[in-house]
């Protein structure tokens, strides 16, 4: 029988929803209990597939191939739990979904609206898809009083009346600041944000109080008194020096202890945590280091490469190093420049993108990292553009290019004209942006004896994907003869995945998003290698 905790947001909005719901579902799967979680995000847009970094950050892939918030991502490295295409909606997808509904008649001429058809909508996907899970957790994207999630929040109320309060809980996040200036905690944030959720209806449970520092026990008697909860259920969560920490520091607060209590449910074991102190303590005290640089065009945007950033760490802990990340802008990179900007690094990294801002630095700096014998790891179209430049300066292709940037270029990366997927084929387009990418897992076949054989210690592997320009098959012999070779291919052998450099101590791209699939407790074999030779140039 599953148990429902909703997970909303007050007083301001990034103050960690998506790993506080992430390091519970570890914490209460530790205990025994099989956890699910998804997340409710309260945009028009369809799914963030489209949109912007700068407005939405990283786009998330799952094995399913849905493109969903980067959330997914803290969920699934937390708890080591696939998401599927089931565990993201937005109110895009709800209103594109019941507008067709509508236009098909399958509302046999009713008048549509918010309630019951919106709320009736988000009900559904609550519960969708759920089998023997114990617990089901729901986060709801925005901050509680905003117009935009209001459906959302009076579906979870109804959801509760309706499947009975015993089986769900709320949960709410707040921000409690400090004031330098009079050196108080303030707490009227937190009681005017309650009494807003309170005002539609619910009344939180457990009030979790994200603080700069310690919260007064007094500070916290007055939150339990204004908000109607029991003082043991204001759970403090002071910022932690490294994101790996939140699931001891929840424990120490007993937040699954409260949750379980609520549920009149017990642990089936004891949790581990003992994982988690190790790789904290990797992280925090480890005095050796390695300087990798990232050359992206969103770079110094903290969530545009947020499972790439955290897969580097990965990386680090695996090979007990820390690492610096060195971002480097690719707008403006001048070739006069490369050399002293990656003066100081020992691998260099180009991550996935699109568009043509920025492209000649990042080829600049491949060339530059080819040369110059540094570990190179291209990803998607960081791979594609170490395509071009090896086509460029050793196949001697001046005008070699993509067909997504320049159409009078010469064509060594092109748009993919067709590829199987689930026994069918789907043909590729540059149209319909939303719809016609190659998303989620497929299947790639390596090489025997390749560099990446040796990495993964296996002859075939799955990787989730998401691209619609592939690299150029047919001059695959013109790049092998000259050392770069395509060590990776779909198992039709029509779809280069990865290539490699002889004669270089490390240099590879891959068409896949290797940094979706890594985990704190689990790092990628690629970044591990990667890490591991960065560590050891020289």
């Amino acid at each position: 029988m599953a148990r429902y905790i909703f997970v909303t947001g007050g007083v301001v909005s990034s103050l960690g929803k998506g790993l506080s719901s992430a390091s519970l579902a570890y914490l209460l799967k530790s205990q025994g209990y099989k956890v699910r979680l998804r997340k409710m995000d309260p945009y028009l847009n369809v799914d963030p597939g489209t949109m912007s970094p700068f407005q939405h950050g990283e786009v998330f892939v799952t094995d399913d191939g849905a493109e969903t918030d980067l959330d997914l991502g803290h969920y699934e490295r937390f708890t080591n739990i696939s998401s599927k295409k089931s565990d993201n909606i937005t109110t895009g997808r709800i209103y594109s979904d019941i507008i067709k509904k509508e236009r098909r008649g399958g509302y046999l001429g009713k008048t549509v609206q918010v309630i019951p058809h919106i709320t009736d909508r988000i009900k559904e996907f609550i519960k969708k898809d759920i089998s023997d899970e114990d617990f089901v957790i729901c986060e709801i994207g925005g901050t509680v009083g905003d117009i935009e999630s209001l459906p959302f929040v009076e579906a979870i109320r109804q959801f509760s009346n309706e499947h009975g309060k015993s089986k769900t809980l709320f949960i709410h996040l707040t921000f409690v600041p400090f004031l330098k200036s009079s050196d108080e905690i303030k707490t009227k944030p937190t009681q005017h944000s309650v009494k807003e959720l309170r005002s539609i209806g619910i009344q939180p449970d457990i009030i979790i109080c994200r603080s700069q520092q310690s919260i007064p026990l007094d500070q916290r008697k007055k939150i339990s008194l204004f908000c109607n909860v029991p003082i043991d259920n204001v759970i403090e969560t002071v910022d932690v020096r490294t994101i790996y920490e939140a699931p001891i520091s929840f424990y120490n607060q007993k937040l699954d202890k409260q949750v379980l209590k609520f549920f009149k449910l017990k642990p089936k074991k004891r949790p581990n945590l003992s994982p988690w102190k190790k790789i904290t303590k990797i992280v925090l005290n480890t005095k050796k280091s390695v300087n990798i640089a990232i050359i992206g065009k969103y770079v110094n945007l903290k969530d545009a490469y947020k499972s790439l950033d955290e897969a580097l760490v990965h990386g680090g802990i695996a090979n007990n190093v820390k690492v610096n990340l060195v971002r480097i802008e690719s707008d403006n990179l001048k070739n006069h420049e490369i050399k002293t900007k990656l003066k100081n690094v020992s691998g260099l990294l180009i991550p996935g993108g699109f568009g043509k801002r920025g492209t000649e630095g990042k080829i600049s700096a491949i060339k530059f990292a080819r040369e110059n014998k540094i570990p190179f790891l291209g990803i998607c179209f960081g791979m594609q553009m170490a395509i071009i430049e090896f086509a460029r300066n050793k196949l001697k292709i001046k005008k070699a290019g993509s067909t997504e940037l320049e159409k009078k270029s010469y064509p060594v990366i092109g748009l993919i004209n067709e590829w199987d997927k689930d026994g069918k084929i789907i043909k590729g387009t540059d149209k319909n942006l939303g719809g016609t990418m190659r998303l989620g897992l497929y299947e790639a076949k390596l090489r025997n004896n390749s560099a990446i054989n040796r990495i993964y210690k296996s002859s075939s592997i799955k990787e989730r994907h998401r691209h619609r320009y592939e690299v150029n098959n047919k001059l695959k012999s013109q790049f092998e003869n000259k050392g770069l070779i395509f060590s990776g291919m779909s198992p039709d052998n029509k779809l280069p995945e990865i290539i490699e450099l002889q004669n270089h101590p490390w240099f590879i791209g891959v068409q896949f998003h290797p940094e979706f699939k890594s985990r704190p407790l689990a790092p990628h074999p690629l970044f591990s290698s990667f890490i591991k030779a960065s560590k050891n140039h020289k």
